[in-house]
């Protein structure tokens, strides 16, 4: 039986005092689009399921079961696995609160009978310290326990908000209730992996129990006192407002950040908004790839030092390309300020949606920027902690689109779609006529319930470069600067018309001159869409051999029938061939001359890379300029 639906928040600031904007529920937008809506569909139908299916065949439930003494056997699995549980509760609930699915509300009945079960009478819950290992609860600060709480606590949070399901959200608080009894000033503990903070913030929203969010500020305080070895994977080396880089584990950092921007707008706290600002400033300016993807190395799934930013052995973690948005989102909603609108919408066009195959069946961990046709993505991995993050922001899309503030609504990211909105107490129904991400022509439709006066802000985003604002099809005066908010403020009356015209060039990007890797290179970019060329579509010439210069001729044109409808890039450039190395590694540069012969190649967004059949790839792409010297064929200098 499907239960009433209420507001669903993915964040809810409705109650911050320190946050300008709030949030609109999922359950008032309904997505009409051909790029977001199928994806949503898609999760239902496929997705949902099938890591259900692989919950079970891991034996992620049968440890719950095992824990209430309900089947019998070994553990199975890894100490953090319950989180991915909780994840997939997370992401079923936004599913449900968004469309009435049957099938799925039975998965989750029985996936919540399991986990609460599982719970001790003390209000632990942790299938992997029960029975034989009940001893080591709260010994090692690694051991993920208030990682997995945390997320226990965010799924309970989000199954209320959508189905009023109140059974897991009761068991969620007896956990932070034990959580609370167990740590206090006198006796620190520090999670060893963020989330809980966050977590833990959010159930103080919900519940308005103080205790949480005390709770939450403890465990921010008592970074850099050395309870955690005083490193910085751990982001233990200072204490939080005192840090002035990004550092550690990338995950790890920006669950981090997420739960200290939560506090700020719970307390005010100008010293955490400082700090926040100045890891904001490191990781945007030195530290982020062009995708919004981050964490440069390998060794500890970290960001690298400034500039630190390889390609073929990028790591770049799709959960933490996830983070990201989930930060940038917060301090969006901390401060409105389009900057952040800015990375959160890069990070989840591409360093997001490259994490999921377009059939939502396989999954990246890791994203390159260049593969030689060898990095594939993967029905599952032992740490599954990326596919069923992946699942939950997809299904929580929704409630990004849109934020509220006193007398005024917020377009964050431009999606056709019909939402209702309640300002001042009146209801204001939009209709949204887009086809973005392709093209740059944003059509709002106002229905008020009656006249009144209220502000539609529009964000204009970075990356363009000409933007225009009609209201009923008169212009709108005074200039409009991308990277920041016009408001338009006026009565609005019912069938009033916006629309929005935002330019869509193709820009050639270059990288500061310190990230060595990408030095005389350029990639292509179109609006949000950051793209990359793959042999499957270039099988004439190796793409790693190509070179672009900088006049060349470069046309979008759109593709229906490939991968799922993208628009491409084409265009002409040159490929050089590498004979005169023969067998030689280095040549002295008198002996090396390039041979080069014009080619038409073909770009395709990033995110949907590794689709088709394996082959290389790259996002950075050679610039004919460092090779001009050289060439053999004068028809390409000129």
């Amino acid at each position: 039986m499907m239960h009433d639906k209420r507001d669903v928040f993915i964040v809810d600031t409705s109650l911050s005092p320190y946050a300008k904007l709030r949030p609109v529920s999922i359950c008032k937008i309904r997505l009409k689009d051909d790029f977001w809506a199928p994806r949503l569909k898609m999760l239902g139908e496929i997705t949902l399921p099938m890591q259900y299916e692989i919950l079970e065949e891991t034996g992620r439930l049968f440890n719950f079961r095992r824990a209430a003494g309900k089947e019998k056997g070994d553990f199975r699995g890894r100490y953090y696995d319950d989180s991915d549980v909780y994840k997939w509760i997370e992401a079923a609930a936004y599913y449900l609160a968004y469309s009435n699915d049957e099938k799925i509300n039975r998965m989750v009945a029985d996936v919540v009978d399991d986990v609460i079960s599982a719970q001790d009478e003390d209000g632990y819950l942790n299938t992997y310290f029960t029975f034989e290992r009940r001893r080591d609860r709260w010994t090692n600060f690694e051991m993920h326990e208030l990682y997995c709480a945390g997320h226990l606590i965010q799924a309970a949070i989000a199954l209320n908000r959508a189905i009023n399901e109140r059974s897991l959200l009761d068991a969620a608080c007896r956990l932070a209730d034990h959580i609370y009894s167990i740590f206090s000033v006198d006796k620190p503990f520090l999670p060893g992996h963020p989330e809980i903070e966050m977590a833990l913030v959010e159930l103080y929203r919900a519940t308005r129990i103080e205790a949480y969010l005390n709770l939450a500020e403890l465990f921010l305080n008592d970074r850099g006192k050395g309870l955690a070895g005083g490193d910085t994977h751990h982001i233990d080396h200072k204490p939080f407002r005192e840090l002035t880089e990004i550092v550690g584990h990338a995950v790890r950092s920006l669950y981090l950040n997420c739960g200290a921007t939560d506090i700020y707008m719970e307390t005010g706290d100008g010293e955490i908004w400082n700090t926040l600002l100045r890891l904001w400033h490191s990781m945007t300016e030195r530290r982020m790839y062009v995708t919004g993807g981050v964490g440069s190395r390998y060794s500890g799934e970290s960001f690298g030092e400034d500039y630190e930013l390889p390609n073929r052995r990028a790591y770049s973690e799709t959960c933490a390309a996830i983070a990201n948005v989930m930060w940038n989102w917060r301090m969006l909603l901390a401060s409105g300020d389009a900057r952040f609108a800015d990375v959160m919408e890069l990070a989840l066009y591409n360093g997001v949606l490259s994490g999921i195959s377009l059939d939502g069946k396989r999954y990246f961990y890791v994203n390159p920027l260049a593969d030689r046709g060898f990095h594939r993505r993967q029905r599952w991995f032992p740490c599954a902690c990326c596919p069923t993050n992946i699942i939950r922001i997809i299904a929580s899309m929704p409630g990004y689109l849109y934020s509220v503030s006193d007398g005024g609504i917020w377009a964050h990211l431009y999606v056709q779609s019909i939402a209702t909105f309640t300002i001042d107490g009146k209801s204001v129904l939009i209709e949204e006529h887009t086809e973005y991400p392709w093209r740059g022509s944003i059509k709002f439709s106002l229905y008020p319930e009656s006249e009144f006066s209220f502000s539609l802000h529009l964000r204009i985003p970075g990356w363009s470069r000409e933007a225009s604002i009609h209201v009923n099809d008169e212009r709108l005066k005074g200039e409009v600067k991308p990277g920041g908010y016009v408001e338009i403020c006026r009565v609005w009356k019912p069938g009033d018309k916006v629309s929005l015209c935002l330019s869509m060039p193709i820009e050639r990007l270059k990288s500061h001159p310190h990230v060595l890797e990408n030095t005389d290179k350029i990639a292509l970019k179109r609006g949000p869409i950051v793209y990359c060329v793959e042999q499957a579509d270039n099988p004439d010439f190796d793409v790693w051999n190509m070179m672009l210069s900088l006049d060349s001729q470069l046309k979008a044109e759109w593709m229906s029938r490939m991968l799922n409808g993208v628009m491409t890039i084409q265009g002409e450039a040159i490929t050089v061939e590498t004979e005169s190395f023969r067998s030689s590694l280095y040549e002295p540069i008198n002996k090396v001359t390039y041979r080069t012969r014009k080619i038409r190649f073909r770009a395709i967004p990033y995110y949907a890379w590794a689709n088709r059949k394996p082959g290389p790839m790259t996002v950075w792409i050679r610039s004919v300029g460092d090779v001009v010297m050289n060439l053999t064929d004068e028809t390409v200098k000129s």
